[in-house]
């Protein structure tokens, strides 16, 4: 499932490509919104919460979509004649006379008042990739449960918004916690959810994603998808494990030496 620091991308490329001119193609293809036609509406922005993207119409609506693990928006210029796009995986079409997004394989779809909006997010905790996240309330959601290992509880979305299995490893990494450590066992939470949201924020403004800020390929990471290679810091290698209950759980990276247990 992309993290916050694409989704960030995504939103703001969504906003260039549909912004100031009228939308010539606007399809819902998803079963509660099939008698929906968004054509002639003007996008007002589309921004990102954690992992969920609110494209606002100039109607006063919302747009919301959720990628989940196989989504995909491609942005590609408007084809004269109109693309068919007849492809089952194709979810949604918004296009102006210059650009057309295309939805792909798109895992939630909702259109709402922009006014609305927040109870689809109620749910989620502060969102780590807005200018000034609230690290208060996402230190007080993470103290609820003590005894939770703070890696499953970090890629808990109502905890906080955006963290996913790279930010995750990447940011126990840097501060020397296992991610099997219990909540309880923690002194530098608001301190983990800093690093968060300063590495995903530097990925999604710089020139590629990355979350060591070294853009050559396989230096993007220090830990996450490095299982068997060498730590960067100790040389010990890299292990990976399941973390969180099933069917949810995900892989946690980290290296035995430097996040003992």
């Amino acid at each position: 499932m992309p993290e916050g620091d694409v989704l960030l991308r995504v939103a703001r490329r969504l906003s260039l490509a549909l912004s100031d001119r009228p939308l010539v193609r606007g399809e819902l293809r998803w079963p509660s919104l099939a008698g929906h036609d968004l054509t002639g509406l003007r996008s007002v922005g589309t921004v990102s919460y954690g992992k969920h993207l609110l494209t606002r119409l100039d109607d006063g609506r919302t747009l919301h979509t959720h990628l989940r693990m196989d989504g995909t928006w491609q942005v590609r210029h408007t084809a004269d004649p109109p693309e068919p796009l007849r492809r089952p995986t194709v979810r949604a079409v918004l296009g102006t006379d210059q650009w057309t997004c295309v939805g792909l394989q798109l895992g939630m779809m909702d259109l709402v008042r922009t006014r609305e909006e927040h109870g689809l997010l109620r749910h989620l905790g502060p969102d780590l990739m807005a200018d000034e996240p609230n690290l208060d309330i996402a230190v007080a959601n993470l103290g609820t449960d003590p005894d939770r290992a703070i890696g499953e509880a970090l890629l808990d979305q109502s905890v906080a918004a955006g963290i996913g299995t790279i930010y995750l490893a990447e940011t126990l990494w840097r501060h020397r916690v296992n991610p099997w450590r219990p909540v309880s066992g923690v002194s530098e939470r608001r301190e983990l959810f800093a690093t968060a949201h300063r590495l995903m924020r530097r990925s999604a403004d710089g020139p590629a994603l990355t979350a060591t800020g070294d853009t050559r390929a396989g230096y993007t990471t220090h830990v996450h998808g490095r299982e068997g290679r060498g730590c960067r810091r100790c040389r010990t290698p890299i292990l990976v494990a399941p973390i969180g209950v099933e069917p949810m759980t995900r892989p946690a990276y980290y290296c035995p030496t430097c996040q003992p247990d």
